[in-house]
């Protein structure tokens, strides 16, 4: 039988991390990449049996990477601290890594659970991001610091699990907005080289508002369904903003002496 290694990346998620470790305690090996947490995330996951990795934020597709250096086994299977492991998922997940035929690659829908309510549209479901089932060698992350892609190293045609994990994203409007913040910040770095302008900083933001509540149909999940799209066109709106700030450098910064305007 093929073994499972199944690698989860954490930050100060104590509040979490206890959970998705019972999801997968079906698995061969578990392993927690975090990056010095300072709330017990480490010892927590030491108690359950996991081994745990520090390793220095340089941006998520670096710690991915490192994730995958980590595991031993044949199989790996990608696992965030506000995801949990259904039966059904890892029934599947055996079956797969258990049939010579299977092919290398896996998508994992995501079924998410967002203020009070499963979402049924917004984009949220079905929900990908990378592949998170792979044969070890099969697959590495680039190296953007988010949203980061993947790069295949088989010819084999990328296959979809039919059962789905779920997903708790926030556990609170705080930490919507916290992780709005942080990914603006990082996704920033990623657009500073564009032509940029505030109007165009706008215009970004209501696109991504009307997408996903237009388009994805988020009007269908209710207040909820706004909610993520007015975070969609925050985070945004602010990303561009943020990058903007960064290619204007000391002309948006406060002069070093504080003088009172002149008006004419």
């Amino acid at each position: 039988m093929s073994k499972v290694s199944v690698y989860i990346i954490a930050y100060n998620e104590a509040e979490k991390v206890r959970t998705t470790l019972e999801s997968v305690a079906w698995a061969d090996e578990v392993i927690v990449v975090d990056s010095h947490s300072t709330d017990g995330t480490q010892d927590i996951a030491q108690s359950m049996g996991a081994r745990v990795v520090q390793v220095d934020f340089k941006g998520f597709g670096d710690l991915r990477n490192k994730a995958i250096e980590a595991c031993t086994h044949e199989w790996i299977l990608s696992i965030d601290a506000d995801e949990r492991c259904t039966p059904e998922v890892a029934e599947e997940v055996r079956s797969i890594v258990n049939a010579p035929s299977s092919t290398d690659v896996w998508l994992v829908p995501r079924r998410n659970f967002f203020m009070g309510r499963w979402i049924r549209h917004s984009g949220w479901y079905p929900n990908f991001r990378q592949p998170q089932l792979f044969r070890r060698g099969s697959m590495t992350y680039d190296l953007k610091p988010v949203h980061e892609g993947y790069v295949l190293h088989t010819k084999k045609a990328i296959g979809t699990l039919h059962n789905a994990i779920w997903q708790f994203p926030f556990k609170n409007m705080a930490e919507v907005m916290h992780k709005a913040n942080r990914y603006s910040s990082l996704g920033a770095e990623k657009i500073v080289h564009k032509k940029i302008t505030m109007g165009s900083a706008l215009l970004h933001g209501v696109w991504s508002f009307v997408k996903h509540y237009v388009f994805k149909r988020g009007f269908l999940d209710g207040w909820p369904g706004f909610v993520i799209a007015l975070g969609n066109f925050e985070g945004t709106f602010y990303r561009y903003v943020k990058a903007l700030e960064m290619q204007k450098g000391a002309a948006w910064r406060a002069p070093a002496k504080t003088a009172l305007p002149q008006h004419d």
